[in-house]
């Protein structure tokens, strides 16, 4: 269907419904809870319309021929959609019960709205312009949903997050600039936008510039040594902004990444060079660092935050190998990545709500009195590590395969190590969880259990990730049929 102006309206709807929630004096929670997820439905299924249907461009606005507000989706930009609605349609449903007992539910529910509009505008960005307004506008009003209780750790939190963002900003802020002048458009272009006449003599700076782009978007995706928001951030935020902040406004970083390699400067022009040698080191030094800070970590919502940092950069690694099956297996991890994260932030959203633990050394025995939630951490835990049939193997898988063809004499072998030292100390820090909740020990008294199972609304959503991350580590090829069925 060619009739491009129907992109408006899943990024128009959801941000004028926000708005509206945001200046009424609707105080009503089932009213708020309702009407939230309304728009959100009608949003999510206008967009995904838009993702199947829609072919072609709309431009919003134009300033001069390469200066303009370009919407039109592309392939990752449509299968990245329907992860976002997705994703955050669920975490919608959980949150509707869950901040039944939080302050300034309307505020939440006006935000939240608000920023599924922009991810939508992000997803359909055909250029750098577009791409980076809409991306500094998510950071804003992100921003909210991070200091959401105000107290002063979730400030100051808020206000990390906040400077770490923008100084990743000003760094892709730099390369929009070095690419104005060196490239003969900035929309989206697969191999790479770069002007032969005007690399001549220029590699250096386009170089840097390439570098600092890619390390202003790995902010936001918690690349080291730019990832210290992350463990602020998730344990301050109500569960379900922790469940949306981990597994989809991290991926906006790496897509940015992806964007910057494939679409503005090219993979030929990257690799092999000391761009993609840094950013190889960086990303695999996150991973393991990751993995140890998860590992040492005792507060639940803050393990799971550095596991994030750790698992996010398994995109990157794959992205930075420039190799057809490193990148697929990137995209894989995208997705899978979301589900699973999700799943184990609602989890522990509704173990802290049910019990008061907030530690991972009280939870022994929680799973007695909550064994849906716990299962369903636990199954999504062993995909995390990387345990077949699981989703989380077959990323994983492609990654290794990746970087052992990747032809990189010391990331060939460095990679598949640093993946598998991850994919233990992972095991190390998620499966003592499971095994304290459902085996406390024999001297343990289940008579002091006071956490009861969640209520259907908040399990549900959680059941759902769990059985899509079951089902895409059976059916892996599905992806690549609706990667297939965008074209």
């Amino acid at each position: 269907m060619n009739q491009p102006w129907i992109l408006l309206l899943p990024i128009l709807f959801p941000l004028l419904a926000g708005l509206l929630l945001l200046l009424c004096p609707l105080n009503h929670r089932g009213a708020v809870g309702f009407y939230s997820l309304f728009a959100l439905a009608a949003s999510g299924a206008a967009a995904v319309y838009c993702a199947l249907q829609v072919r072609g461009q709309l431009v919003l606005l134009r300033l001069n021929p390469e200066l303009r507000l370009l919407l039109r989706p592309d392939n990752v930009g449509r299968l990245l959609l329907l992860l976002v609605t997705a994703v955050w349609l669920l975490s919608a449903v959980y949150a509707v019960r869950y901040m039944t007992h939080q302050p300034d539910y309307r505020r939440f529910f006006g935000f939240y709205l608000a920023v599924y509009g922009v991810l939508v505008c992000l997803c359909f960005a055909g250029n750098l312009t577009t791409f980076y307004l809409c991306y500094e506008m998510m950071t804003l009003l992100t921003f909210p949903l991070v200091l959401h209780d105000r107290k002063r750790e979730s400030v100051l939190a808020g206000l990390k997050y906040l400077f770490y963002s923008l100084c990743g900003a000003y760094c892709v802020l730099f390369g929009f600039f070095v690419l104005y002048a060196h490239s003969t458009t900035l929309d989206f272009t697969p191999g790479g936008v770069l002007d032969p006449e005007k690399i001549a003599g220029n590699e250096g700076l386009l170089l840097l510039a390439a570098f600092l782009m890619l390390l202003g978007f790995g902010v936001k995706a918690g690349m080291f040594p730019l990832h210290g928001w992350l463990s602020s951030a998730h344990p301050v935020a109500p569960a379900p902004a922790s469940a949306v902040l981990s597994g989809i406004i991290v991926k906006i970083g790496a897509l940015g990444a992806l964007r910057v390699v494939c679409y503005l400067f090219g993979l030929e022009f990257l690799r092999n060079t000391w761009v993609q040698t840094t950013l190889l080191i960086l990303s695999l030094v996150t991973v393991v660092m990751g993995s140890m800070l998860a590992f040492l970590e005792r507060g639940f919502k803050r393990r799971l935050a550095y596991s994030t940092v750790s698992q996010i950069s398994y995109v990157l690694f794959g992205l930075y190998l420039m190799q057809p099956a490193a990148i697929y297996g990137a995209l894989l991890h995208v997705v899978f990545h979301a589900v699973m994260k999700s799943c184990l932030f609602l989890c522990a959203g509704s173990v802290i709500t049910h019990s008061g633990f907030t530690q991972v050394d009280q939870l022994r025995g929680v799973g007695k009195g909550m064994p849906w939630t716990m299962w369903c951490f636990t199954l999504c835990s062993l995909s995390l590590v990387g345990i077949p049939p699981l989703c989380g193997f077959v990323s994983k898988w492609y990654l290794c395969l990746g970087a052992l063809d990747s032809g990189m004499a010391v990331f060939s072998w460095a990679g598949p190590v640093c993946l598998l030292v991850s994919a233990l100390l992972t095991a190390g820090y998620l499966l003592p969880i499971s095994i304290r909740a459902f085996f406390p020990g024999a001297s343990y008294d289940y008579s002091c259990i006071k956490a009861k199972e969640a209520s259907p609304a908040m399990l549900v959503p959680v059941v759902v990730l769990t059985v899509l991350a079951a089902a895409l580590g059976l059916f892996p090829d599905s992806l690549a049929a609706v990667l297939a069925a965008l074209s």
